[in-house]
Formats: structure tokens, sequence, C-alpha cells
């Protein structure tokens, strides 16, 4: 069977999309980075800490239209469920300035953990997040079960926790 360049180039995109959904599918079933928040009010918090808890780790930023855009829904969903041992934590980006997170996090009134990655470490760990809103769902074992690139459907987000709460850990 002779092949065409063409067909190879399109055979070789479906294999190479193939193994970014393989690869994507598997990130599901690892485990969140033991990584350290250090949050606004100078709090340090373990990742490995909140093992129990459905946790989502959103990467935002001041200048992000879109983030500004979800922050709002991610309120709503943190008072929706933060009785039931649901955590937020909102890390904002190495190149947002300390002081914009600051005043947004005030005026805004954020009821969760906002947290600083300053040197870019977080993001690192979580897989070289450069892209906000990048949002990840961690399960009560610690896995990550979801991540999201922009913004989340919203609905979709809160079955998945309402799914995760209910489960044993």
């Amino acid at each position: 069977m002779k092949v065409s360049v063409k067909h190879g180039l399109l055979l070789g995109l479906i294999g190479a999309l193939s193994a970014g959904v393989l690869i994507f599918g598997s990130q599901a079933e690892q485990l969140a980075p033991a990584v350290t928040y250090s949050t606004l009010s100078g709090a340090r918090i373990e990742q490995t800490a909140l093992k129990g808890k459905v946790v989502l780790v959103n990467f935002w930023a001041t200048s992000c239209t879109g983030c500004m855009k979800e922050m709002p829904k991610l309120v709503q969903t943190h008072h929706k469920f933060a009785a039931r041992g649901y955590e937020t934590v909102a890390v904002a980006m190495s190149y947002d300035r300390p002081d914009y997170v600051q005043t947004y996090t005030n005026t805004n009134k954020l009821p969760f953990k906002v947290a600083l990655d300053l040197d870019g470490s977080i993001a690192q760990r979580f897989g070289e997040v450069k892209l906000t809103p990048t949002t990840f769902l961690i399960d009560k074992r610690g896995r990550i079960v979801q991540r999201f690139l922009g913004e989340p459907d919203f609905n979709t987000l809160e079955k998945l926790i309402e799914q995760k709460l209910a489960e044993s850990v």
C-alpha cells in the first residue's frame, strides 16, 4: 500500500493526538504534587495535608480576563460545598504582582485560600501550567481527577464535585 506524504502526515498527527489523549488520561490517575502553598495571610499549607477533602486548585492572574470572569463562579462553588469537605486554593501566577493579588482578594472578599507562586514552582509541579485559568480537581485520596484549561463548565464541575464528595476515602 502506497501512502502519500499528505496521508503520512495525517496518520502521524492522529498518532500524536492519540498519544496526547493517553497522556492526558493517565494524568487523571496521578497524585497531586506534594507542594506547599504560601497564602496571602502567611500560612503554609501542604497539599498532602488536604487529603480527605475534595480540593480545587485554580491557577489564575489578576491580568487574566477569563480568570476575572470565572472568579465569582469559583466563589459560589466554594460557598456551595465548603461545609461538606471541599477546599479551594487559588494560586496566583508568578508574574502577578502580590499587591494586585492582595487588593483583588480583599476587594472581592475571596472566601478561600489564595496563594502566591512567587517562583513558579507550584505551576511547574502541576505540569508546567502556563495558561490561565487552569484548574485541577483533586479527590479525597489526593489524586487529580480532572484538569480544566480555561473556564470550566460549572454544571459539569459541580456534578463532579458532588460525586467526589460522596466517595469514601
